[in-house]
């Protein structure tokens, strides 16, 4: 098989309003932040070039982990996360201690993250029992499923 070989460079846009209607449930929430992105950057864009953006959010009992608000909207998150899972691709956490959680939020400092957690950090190798789903969907982009689609085109 040949490997695939991309020219890339990342692009950081600030201040995209992340803010989406509140008639938007589950994964309509990540598709219409992630398009609101790409309309952000078309203008930036040179000829040949292929954009790909992302959005990833935590859903659970009908309603969005967003980003948490400091150390304690961090710290409730993981207690609410804490013997529950999140769907898409399904996180089974594994129940938190009182212990795990503060060691967590106080070094890993997660509140640039939905949910308040990186499956990939210290809480994904302690808390995670099971992942039904893609990995790096969970982690902010499914590259198997992205490879796929790049491979239409």
């Amino acid at each position: 098989g040949s490997e695939m070989c991309i020219r890339d460079r990342v692009r950081t846009l600030p201040d995209v309003d992340e803010s989406y209607p509140d008639t938007l449930v589950g994964a309509e929430i990540p598709e219409y932040i992630a398009r609101e992105k790409a309309d952000a950057y078309r203008t930036m864009m040179q000829p040949g070039e292929l954009l790909i953006t992302a959005d990833t959010i935590v859903w659970m009992d009908g309603k969005v982990l967003g980003k948490p608000e400091g150390r304690e909207g961090a710290i409730e998150m993981l207690r609410a996360l804490s013997g529950k899972f999140t769907a898409s691709s399904e996180v089974l956490f594994d129940v938190l201690s009182e212990d795990e959680i503060l060691y967590y939020v106080d070094r890993y400092r997660p509140m640039d993250k939905a949910g308040a957690y990186g499956v990939q950090e210290w809480i994904g190798y302690i808390g995670v029992k099971s992942i039904s789903g893609s990995f790096y969907n969970i982690m902010g982009l499914p590259i198997q499923k992205l490879y796929g689609e790049l491979k239409k085109l």
